[in-house]
């Protein structure tokens, strides 16, 4: 089942397309929290969105770039504001399509249908860990807070996978070593503390400071 992310300040409008689209068998999310946007499509994980422009806090071409930070899942924008300009800024923000208000239903089924072919026609998913608003992408090994992308290599990405992965739960330092060796990386005792405090600094330079906490005697932890 295809889940569908609503971000509409308008609830009536809202409440309708999320009937609508529950109707055609898709599972929908409506936007409860309009200064947390991206931390709900995150927990959510859809793969598709319909965002609208005018949002209370921030706009939604201000939410489609904070998504664009995280995924490729396509973005919908629903606007009443339907001169060219604001299409084109829509689409130039990474929008993969444009809905104007007033709208028909069957429209919007009828891109939102299309929009999924495409996208995922692979069966290609979103795959995101996220914690404290530290995002993993999984699909690029790479790491986003604040705005701020941290490129990681293979080893520093399977770490802070395995730890993202069961947060709160202590990995022990042979759990990681054999996790790694799995994955053709044949690090020893010393490479994986190489390995730890590379990854430390990368994510102390945006501010993840202490992200990652060590247990002495047992191994690593990223707490809850």
């Amino acid at each position: 089942m295809y889940k569908v992310f609503i971000v509409e300040d308008d609830k009536t409008i809202s409440n309708i397309l999320g009937q609508h689209l529950s109707k055609w068998g898709y599972e929908v999310k409506q936007a409860q929290d309009f200064q947390h946007v991206l931390e709900e499509f995150i927990a959510f994980d859809p793969q598709i969105v319909l965002l609208d422009i005018g949002l209370p806090y921030f706009n939604g071409h201000h939410w489609c770039g904070e998504i664009r930070g995280v995924s490729k899942v396509p973005i919908i924008f629903i606007s009443s504001a339907d001169d060219n300009m604001s299409i084109v800024m829509a689409l130039n923000m990474g929008g993969d399509d444009f809905i104007a208000k007033p709208f028909d239903l069957n429209v919007v089924t009828a891109k939102v249908q299309a929009l999924l072919r495409r996208a995922y026609s692979f069966k290609e998913q979103t795959n995101l860990l996220e914690h404290k608003g530290a995002v993993l992408n999984l699909k690029d090994a790479t790491l986003t807070y604040q705005e701020e992308k941290v490129e990681l290599t293979k080893n520093e990405y399977r770490i802070l996978q395995i730890l993202m992965s069961r947060v709160g739960e202590i990995a022990s330092r042979d759990d990681i070593i054999r996790a790694l060796w799995e994955d053709d990386s044949f690090v020893d005792d010393n490479t994986l503390t190489v390995n730890i405090a590379r990854l430390r600094k990368k994510l102390e330079e945006v501010g993840l400071k202490d992200y990652i906490k060590t247990k002495k005697g047992i191994g690593y932890v990223v707490e809850s």
